[in-house]
């Protein structure tokens, strides 16, 4: 028998004799053929790589608790085959458990004791479960907590990373732990999994006092977005059980939501945190922990502290680093990782492709000329200005006009794309917005707020177009410049590029900018994101030895805390340090240079000048210039070859502009890079075809005008113009009637098809 007849013959009544049910009833032992717990791992748009799939999993309680993969083989196959992939699968999925089987002997995998075991019988639930019980030293508590459903409004089952991290959160908390740390990667549901973990809590009544009394539970974060979202997001499942502290201690209610500026110390006041007991608090979540509040010195650890008898859970996306040892060293090893890498691996995050773009300012620097001075007079310093000083002690807006308009030209082929802009300061903010918007007026003049700030001195007013330009749906503000109240909480799906024209010190927050896009979204066709990268933060960051590495030991340092006050005009950064800014709004600046980075198959990034690595990509897709040629004269093929190197970040536009030749036809620009063919201008491919009197003088004197009407279209425009029958719907050949008329001078439609597929050929086969 094949696999799937024995599963079905052999391998699926062993199961039901042991005990596991072939059904969707929740809460009872039971199996499930073909589960898939990945999505695949994306390669271009709409492109997936084989997602994984289990051919079983036992639940001891479906769906919340998986207990045991066991992977089918064919009858005629050994069992011990498939024993490989089945511990594979339990280790990723975080069981304890592994079987494969032909349907006649069964091989067991148990991690517990690291034994490997032949049986003729598949285990029971209750055998399975009591093996696993001292193993983990689950409680009576724990195995209600555990066992107990998840809330699933909408039908969305839980992934298998945040099943885990959810029941290794219960565990924790019910063997006394008092202080737990989760590391997801962003995008990969930390609120969700928080709130699993709050609703099996609650339902089940557990508290730190005993008593039948449901728990009372904290949310802690730092920025209005973080709180609000969840409270009114994944948490309405509390309904009136919710509250958010403002203004006063109210203690009627159970799930509490707050900021730690609301609740806090001030230099003005004690805080409100001490209007609530210090055991009021059963379990305190701490959400973007390593923001502030797990530092020392922190006037928020002061919360922590007042809140102590409580459960502490911290939430991050950022693994242990040097600038996150003071979280680690307060909320100890995470009790489970989920990382970025392991997320796009899987499939759930979106992969990315990174340009690294230079002006000719940051190349080479930026020096004034002797006794220049500034838009208000003032004399500027006689030195060489580079990428650090920009828009902090020197606002240099041509450069910010230079990076305006490449990034303006990149957005051409999907102008709706949503893009985040991160600037230097407030300021600079604001300065990107004005020349991104006179240079997008096209898109402006119909939607007023395309291109916003969306700063801290906005307000409710950045808040509403926050909330639009998150909104799937809603075009009206597509392009947000900021400096980094963006850096975390915006859950924003369909953002296609992050742009950063600042720099980046910090690997914590170059991974929180470019979480942003790291979500997938396969409704509206988001499947990759754009590291846009002005500055070379992005080659420093990916470059870094830890950036999803190891942790290393955890030490003391200084977080800068968010203070939420209103910024003035003049750049802080200068004011600060008792430097004068100086405005400089003459003077040229161009992009210098253009590259890539790729991620190689063994997770590394290499970083290439685009016109290599369009040159290798091309060529390992085409061996051959004339291979290139034969697929490049079928209109259908050719679509499809751009469209390829499009899904890799080889744009012809962008080619042509690292080329300097604008005037050259698309196919000669990819045989140059590819194949070092020299290059042809349209006109000159036009003018080789003019010169085949033969094929024009087989057409009458309309056809002939058809013809040479689009070759010269081509000479000034490109391929593109050569598509049938959109071609023949726009003047000069409209003019002359509609396709069926034109078609006629042809003598018919497929005649018509033929000669414009002939002037293909000759323009492609000329050299």
């Amino acid at each position: 028998m094949n696999e799937a007849k024995t599963r079905i013959r052999n391998i699926d009544p062993r199961l039901k004799a042991a005990g596991w049910r072939d059904t969707n009833t929740p809460d009872e032992p039971a199996f499930k053929r073909e589960v898939r717990f990945t999505d695949g791992k994306i390669e271009a748009e709409g492109t997936r790589g084989k997602a994984r799939r289990a051919d079983y999993i036992l639940y001891y309680r479906q769906p919340q608790f998986p207990i045991a993969v066991v992977e089918a083989k064919a009858n005629y196959k050994l069992p011990s085959d498939g024993i490989q992939q089945a511990k594979t699968y339990a280790e990723m999925l975080g069981l304890k458990f592994a079987y494969a089987t032909n349907g006649e002997a069964i091989v067991e995998f148990d991690f517990i004791t690291g034994r490997e075991s032949q049986y003729h019988e598949m285990p029971t639930p209750v055998n399975l479960w009591h093996r696993l019980h001292p193993s983990k030293g689950i409680t009576l508590q724990e195995t209600d907590l555990i066992l107990s459903p998840f809330q699933l409004t909408g039908g969305k089952t839980p992934r298998y990373y945040q099943q885990i991290a959810i029941n290794e959160v219960i565990s924790a908390i019910v063997k006394g732990q008092r202080r737990i740390l989760l590391t997801m990667a962003t995008g990969t549901g930390k609120t969700t999994t928080a709130f699993q973990i709050c609703w099996k809590l609650w339902n089940q009544r557990w508290n730190l006092k005993g008593t039948p009394n449901r728990p009372k539970i904290l949310y802690l974060s730092d920025r209005k977005i973080l709180v609000d979202d969840p409270m009114n997001k994944e948490f309405s499942a509390f309904g009136e059980a919710r509250h958010r502290i403002e203004g006063e201690a109210v203690k009627s209610r159970e799930i509490y939501f707050a900021l730690y500026q609301s609740i806090g110390p001030s230099e003005n006041r004690l805080g409100l945190y001490r209007g609530y007991e210090r055991d009021f608090f059963d379990l305190i979540i701490v959400d973007e922990c390593h923001r502030g509040s797990s530092q020392d010195e922190s006037l928020w650890r002061a919360i922590l502290e007042h809140f102590e008898p409580a459960v502490q859970l911290g939430m991050t996306a950022t693994p242990l680093h040097e600038e996150t040892r003071n979280t680690y060293q307060y909320f100890g090893e995470p009790v489970y990782t989920y990382s970025l890498k392991q997320g796009i691996q899987d499939g759930f995050l979106a992969p990315y492709r990174v340009r690294n773009i230079q002006t000719t300012a940051d190349t080479h620097g930026w020096q004034p000329e002797k006794g220049q001075t500034d838009r208000y007079g003032a004399e500027i310093p006689d030195k060489l200005y580079n990428t650090e000083d920009f828009d902090k002690t020197l606002a240099l807006r041509p450069r910010t006009v230079a990076i305006a308009q490449h990034l303006t030209d990149l957005l051409k082929a999907d102008p709706y794309a949503k893009t985040i802009v991160f600037c230097v300061n407030q300021e600079h903010a604001d300065t990107m917005r004005e020349i991104l918007s006179n240079f997008n007026t096209e898109h402006v003049q119909k939607f007023p707020d395309y291109v916003s700030r969306i700063t801290a001195d906005e307000g409710d007013f950045g808040r509403e177009r926050l909330s639009r330009f998150q909104d799937i749906e809603d075009n009206s503000v597509s392009i947000v410049t900021t400096s980094r109240l963006l850096t975390t909480g915006v859950d924003a799906p369909t953002v296609k590029n992050i742009v950063i024209v600042r720099g980046v010190g910090s690997i914590v927050e170059f991974k929180q900018m470019i979480g942003r896009g790291t979500r997938v979204c396969e409704e509206y066709g988001k499947f990759t994101f754009n590291i846009l990268d002005y500055t070379g933060a992005s080659i420093q960051h990916f470059n870094d030895v830890d950036f999803d590495g190891e942790p290393l030991s955890a030490e003391e340092e200084v977080i800068e805390e968010p203070t939420g006050k209103q910024r003035s005009h003049v750049n802080t950064t200068a004011a600060r340090t008792g430097e004068r800014k100086f405005y400089v709004d003459e003077g040229t600046v161009t992009i210098a240079e253009e590259g890539v980075s790729i991620l190689t198959h063994d997770g590394n990034l290499q970083h290439k000048a685009y016109t290599e690595y369009a040159g290798e990509q091309i060529y390992t897709r085409y061996q051959s210039e004339s291979e290139l040629r034969e697929r490049w004269l079928d209109p259908k093929s050719r679509s499809q070859i751009v469209e390829e190197l499009k899904e890799i970040g080889i744009e012809t536009e962008q080619l042509a502009q690292e080329l300097q030749a604008p005037d050259v036809d698309a196919f000669d620009l990819f045989c140059n890079v590819a194949f070092g063919a020299p290059t042809q201008t349209r006109k000159q491919r036009a003018e080789s075809v003019q010169n085949a009197s033969d094929f024009f003088n087989n057409y009458g004197p309309l056809a002939q005008y058809v013809l040479q009407a689009l070759l010269d279209k081509y000479s000034q425009h490109g391929y593109k113009e050569l598509k049938i029958p959109d071609a023949l719907n726009v003047p000069p050949i409209s003019e002359y009637g509609n396709v069926s008329e034109i078609a006629k001078a042809f003598k018919g439609t497929d005649q018509l098809r033929e000669a414009v597929e002939k002037l293909q050929r000759l323009l492609y086969e000329s050299s």
